[in-house]
């Protein structure tokens, strides 16, 4: 058989074959890509019989071989590319080999063998013009080969969310030259492909299908924070679109001028309505507010002269002074001595969690219980030893004697505590120097209640002291003549 007739043997095999598999096939993809393959070796056989037949001349006899080979070689390089990589019996493209890729990979090996096997003169010879054409399409190649890159790497998909170079939208297309997005406002975004590989691409719609969402509110300085982040999280999950697993956040931002600023945090699965549920979020929280006697605050600028003494306002020392009055060890005052006293002591809000006072620490005052309540732990083992709610105290002992922390004070929920300073004792006890002597026996009476609750718990007891002898030491602690 000569060279001639084998020719016309193969591309006839090929095109048969390739019909057999385009029949059979159910894949839509493999039957148009395979298209080409039919009609270049339908005219590679036409080529095989007429140079068989001998009808052509001479000088095109090398010519028309040649350009027969190529026909040939790219209808066999694209039936066994395409049939390789694409399943037959399923109408799917395999996800690593999308149809730009396929393309690619023809493209690729056709002129790897033309070139290489082949030796076709005019691809060889054809570098200068290929230079030349290259700086004339450098965009549309540089379009091109991102676009393969895309299709490859897959840093995004079809009806995926994404953030690129300050444009958002649903990734509608891809095509070699160009990204197609739909944004909200239903208008289309088409991006470049060489500018896609060039821009940080935020995929919102992976890892997860969930996106979370940023609001920040402004709080007043009157009230605690702990209050604002609770009534901020119950109005978040009375919104239906948001997730409750992850959960959402509430933190504190940021110290502004005329508000404390809180971020909350929350999830969303629909990306594409993030604007109404942050509107529903913002309203929620309005209401919340509302409820809970908490104003958002108006910009503006206050001036605090740094002359003044911190004191109890007037509607606090109502509270101190009841405050007051329920401590056993302030018992024997009058109302006016506790008043006194009052004005004198301060209002200090801690959170929860918050320590109040460590064990060891040097300590000069002690705490009244106005509201909430606070544990008291012995260290350094952690054991919670009590809970001390409105109306106990703790921390006498250092305010009268100047005695280190024996217990560290931590706020077991966000409470308000009456600080009662030794130098504020000291100047109330300088002008009712008789009420010394009543305090000192009613810290030491219950000094020994203590210890003797310390001793029935296998603790070891400190040692026993009485009145005169703690009076003594008050004393001399506080600095007052006897």
């Amino acid at each position: 058989m000569s060279f001639l007739t084998s020719g016309v043997v193969v591309n006839l095999a090929l095109l048969i074959l390739t019909l057999i598999v385009r029949a059979v096939t159910v894949n839509r993809l493999v039957v148009r890509k395979l298209l080409l393959t039919a009609v270049v070796t339908s005219a590679a056989l036409v080529g095989s019989v007429l140079l068989a037949a001998g009808v052509l001349p001479a000088d095109w006899l090398a010519q028309a071989a040649s350009f027969n080979n190529l026909l040939l070689a790219l209808g066999a390089i694209n039936f066994a590319v395409i049939t390789i990589i694409n399943p037959l019996r399923e109408d799917r493209v395999p996800a690593r080999f999308p149809n730009i890729v396929q393309d690619a990979i023809v493209v690729g090996l056709f002129v790897a063998v033309a070139t290489a096997v082949l030796q076709e003169k005019f691809l060889t010879t054809s570098a200068v013009g290929a230079v030349v054409v290259g700086f004339a399409l450098q965009d549309t190649l540089g379009n091109a080969f991102a676009g393969l890159a895309i299709q490859t790497e897959k840093p995004y998909r079809a009806g995926q969310w994404i953030r690129v170079g300050g444009h958002e939208g649903r990734v509608d297309e891809i095509t070699w030259r160009a990204t197609r997005l739909r944004t909200k406002d239903g208008t289309y975004v088409i991006v470049p492909n060489n500018v896609m590989s060039k821009e940080a691409i935020v995929n919102i719609s992976e890892p997860v299908l969930a996106t979370r969402l940023v609001i920040d509110v402004g709080g007043p300085y009157s009230v605690p924070p702990n209050e604002v982040k609770a009534a901020i999280l119950a109005a978040i999950r009375n919104v239906p679109q948001v997730l409750a697993t992850p959960a959402p956040e509430a933190l504190l931002f940021d110290f502004g001028h005329s508000a404390i600023t809180y971020r909350a945090r929350f999830w969303l699965e629909d990306w594409t309505k993030d604007e109404p549920t942050r509107s529903d979020v913002r309203t929620a929280i309005w209401y919340e507010f509302q409820r809970r006697n908490i104003d958002i605050p108006l910009p503006s600028l206050v001036h605090y002269p740094t002359d003044t003494v911190p004191t109890v306002s007037p509607v606090q020392a109502a509270g101190v002074i009841r405050a007051l009055a329920g401590v056993e060890v302030f018992h024997e005052l009058m109302d006016d001595d506790r008043a006194a006293l009052a004005a004198m002591s301060r209002v200090l809000l801690f959170g929860t969690g918050d320590i109040v006072v460590r064990q060891g620490d040097a300590g000069s005052s002690m705490f009244v219980v106005a509201s909430g309540h606070v544990d008291i732990v012995l260290e350094p083992e952690g054991r919670l030893v009590s809970t001390t709610g409105a109306g106990g105290f703790f921390g006498e002992m250092s305010m009268l004697t100047g005695d280190a922390r024996s217990a560290t004070v931590r706020a077991g929920e966000d409470c308000a505590l009456v600080e009662v300073t030794a130098d504020a004792f000291r100047r109330f006890v300088l002008e009712k120097p008789d009420v010394l002597h009543d305090i000192a026996g009613a810290v030491a009476t219950r000094r020994a209640e203590i210890d003797r609750q310390r001793s029935q718990a296998a603790q070891s007891p400190a040692p026993g002291e009485n009145a005169l002898s703690l009076l003594s030491r008050v004393r001399r602690f506080l600095r007052i003549p006897d």
